[in-house]
Parts: structure tokens; sequence; C-alpha cells
């Protein structure tokens, strides 16, 4: 019987401090795919070539969604359990239960009008500006791009500021712990109940807005059924959105190749989310699988029911990708790919873009308050994502 492999941890000071070294060091040791640790305890095989993430999301019939098996082996306060645990909603799913909540959500999101988000975007990006452009100072997840995809959403989705806030509140806890004094645990419950206040409130008062669409659609999701598909969409639509914004921001600051007037026109921005897509995609790891029998996979082997989890941020700076990594090129894996493939990257990728361009407009003489190489970090297998973007900028006069 052949040992346990040692698993590399993708918790901790060092996989934080440089998860790129992480992953080069995982592929001269084991190439496309390799034992990882997602959590203590929370083991996991971690997808990190291009071609063979590309096969994992395309074959959902080998590698399908679903993993009560490994997810009841972890104990109830295990960090990762709230981000991978199985709902039933149309990340989890398989099929024709798949194909059935997707449907209602992708009709939904196509009934939204381009212009109207545009307007939603600029209003909220205003709204945050104006709470900081006359200190000449700001921490720009803090006090922009964690909360600007809160404000779309609510607009979005025919959302009170109340729910929204202990919606954001609840999917922060999850993907940070201890964010906000709750515990995963608990953010988990606070989502919940939430996402139940929005599904009551939207039946009695239905409107022009993507959940009332949701609910009205011919496929007839139960209250149960609409609280989970909004659930999903709000933490896919604000924690990956903040994060895209603010990876935007750090890398249009700090690199001098976007250097010069960054007011003067959106190449430079939609050139910057291009390389932030391919090399810093705001979610690094996730898309968990579950392989119903054991697996010999590409000269893998893989135990059944262990969860295979795409890493979007190995896989897209895989050596064998380089050559595709330049403006323009959006054969990048962060958005995912497959049936289970993100439904609104060209509404999101519009909101970031928005959100960036409306942002230098205003300030074009934003400066990063630090160096770029004493930018922080979150800690976790799952996000990649500033802790804080400190810049300094001329105040500007009240409007």
């Amino acid at each position: 019987m052949s040992a346990a492999p040692e698993r590399t941890k993708l918790y901790g000071p060092e996989f934080a401090r440089d998860p790129g070294a992480v992953y080069d060091r995982l592929r001269r040791e084991h190439g496309e795919l390799a034992p990882v640790e997602l959590a203590p305890g929370a083991e996991a095989t971690l997808v990190i070539g291009y071609d063979a993430a590309l096969e994992v999301m395309r074959d959902p019939g080998t590698f399908p969604r679903g993993g009560l098996e490994w997810q009841s082996s972890l104990p109830p306060d295990c960090p990762v359990l709230p981000i991978f645990l199985d709902r039933p909603n149309t990340l989890s799913a398989n099929g024709p239960v798949h194909a059935r909540l997707r449907t209602v959500i992708t009709d939904s999101l196509a009934r939204v009008d381009t212009f109207a988000l545009r307007g939603y975007v600029e209003t909220s990006a205003d709204r945050l500006i104006d709470a900081f452009a006359g200190k000449g100072e700001a921490d720009l997840v803090a006090d922009y791009a964690r909360t600007l995809p809160l404000l779309v959403f609510n607009e979005l989705f025919g959302c009170p500021a109340d729910i929204g806030e202990r919606l954001l509140l609840g999917i922060s806890g999850i993907f940070d712990g201890a964010y906000g004094g709750l515990t995963a645990e608990e953010a988990n419950v606070l989502l919940g109940k939430a996402a139940r206040d929005l599904v009551a409130l939207k039946r009695e008062r239905p409107g022009a807005d993507v959940a009332s669409w949701m609910m009205s659609h011919p496929a007839g999701l139960d209250d149960d059924e609409m609280a989970e598909q909004l659930t999903l969409l709000l933490g896919a639509g604000t924690e990956p959105e903040q994060n895209l914004v603010a990876n935007g921001l750090r890398l249009l600051l700090s690199d001098d190749r976007f250097g010069g007037d960054l007011a003067g026109g959106s190449l430079p921005v939609e050139d910057a989310l291009d390389e932030v897509l391919w090399t810093d995609p705001p979610m690094a790891n996730f898309g968990a699988t579950y392989p119903r029998r054991d697996l010999n996979f590409r000269g893998h082997w893989l135990p059944a029911h262990l969860p295979v989890v795409i890493s979007y941020a190995a896989a897209t700076t895989d050596p064998s990708r380089a050559s595709a990594r330049q403006a323009g090129n959006r054969a990048h894996l962060a958005f995912a790919a497959g049936p289970h493939g993100c439904p609104a990257k060209g509404q999101a990728r519009l909101i970031a873009s928005l959100a960036i361009e409306r942002l230098l407009d205003r300030l074009p003489d934003l400066e990063l308050a630090v160096p770029a190489d004493e930018l922080r970090w979150r800690p976790g297998p799952i996000h990649r994502a500033l802790v804080e973007l400190p810049v300094t900028f001329p105040a500007e006069e009240a409007r």
C-alpha cells in the first residue's frame, strides 16, 4: 500500500505571501495535478495545468458537482466548509437540475438593460468617490471596491440597503472567517436569513428587477430555491468583483507599462483587466468537483469523493500558455468554463471596467501610498484579494 502523499497547505503565511511560488513548486514536483490541503484536514487535489483544468470543467460526467461524502467528514467549524458546502443551487447541481436552475439565471440576467447597468455603476461609483474625494487619501478596497458591487447588486435585484448589508456581511464572513466579528458558521446563518428576507419581500412586492424576473420564470422556483440562487449570485457578484476591481487598480497604479495619463481612455483599463484575469484572477482556487469512483486521470490517481479543485490562478499562469497572456486574449479560465462557467462574465467585466474608469476620470492623479511590494494579500486558498489598497491624490473640491 502506497504512503499517503505529502500535501501542500494552501493557507498560512507562506501561501499568502507568494502563491505563485507555491504553484511553481507544485508544477515541478507533481505536474498538472497536485495533492493539497485547503484547511486543516480538508484534503483535495488541485488542478494546476491549463489543459487539465479545461478537461475537468468540460466533463461533468466524470467530474460532477456534489461532495456530501467529503463535506460530512469535515468538522462543522472548518473554515472552508461554508464555501464548498453543497447547496441546492446551480453551482452544486448536475444534469437536468443544473440546467433548470441555470436557465432561470441566464434568462433573467439577459433582461438586464446594459445602459441601465452602466448607470447603476456610474451612480454608485460617484456616491462612493464623493465620500473620500475631498480627503486626499483613501483605501480603495474598504472605501470603494468592497462596497461598489453590493450597491450595483442592490439596484439590479431590487434589494433594500439593510438586507444588502446583511447579505454582504454574510458573504464576507464566509470568505474571510471572522470578518465583522462573525465566525464562518455564523456568517452562513446570517446570509441564509437575509436571502430569505429578500425572497419574502420580492414575493410581496415584485418589481422590474432580476430577483422578480427569476421568481416569475416558467421554471417556477420555490422560496428555498430562490434564496439559494440569490445567495450564489450575490457571492459571485460581490467577492470576485471587488477583487477584480482592486487587482486591476493595483496593476494600473504600480506597473510602468500603464503609466502616463490613466484617464486618457479605456484601453489601459481593458489591458489591465485582461492581464489581471490571466495572472491574478480574483478567484484563485474554486470550482470543486467530486469523482464518484477512483480515477487515473492524465497519469494522476484521484480517490473517489475527494474534491478536485480548479486552480484558476495556476492554470492561467501555466508556462505552456505564456504566449497567450497578452492584451485582448480572453482565453483565460478566470470565469471558469464548461456547463458551470460564469453566466455573467460580460456584465462582470463591464462593471469592473466602468468602476475603474470612473475612479480614474474623477481622480486622475491617484498614486499608491505605499510601495507595491508592501501591499498585503488576504490569506486563504480561495481568493486573490488585497487587504487594502491605500492611495493618495490631490483632494477634490466639494462638488
